[in-house]
């Protein structure tokens, strides 16, 4: 899971991937590629 700084350009990386908040923090969730898994905050 990469920490990011913007994750508006992780979510151009692939079509699937969506925004969630979870407990204060952003996170990039990618159910078709798991490997698309950021953090923010």
């Amino acid at each position: 899971m990469k920490i990011a700084n913007s994750l508006k350009t992780l979510k151009k990386r692939h079509k699937d991937c969506r925004l969630v908040r979870r407990k204060g923090r952003v996170y990039v969730i990618n159910k078709t590629n798991p490997r698309f898994k950021a953090r923010q905050g």
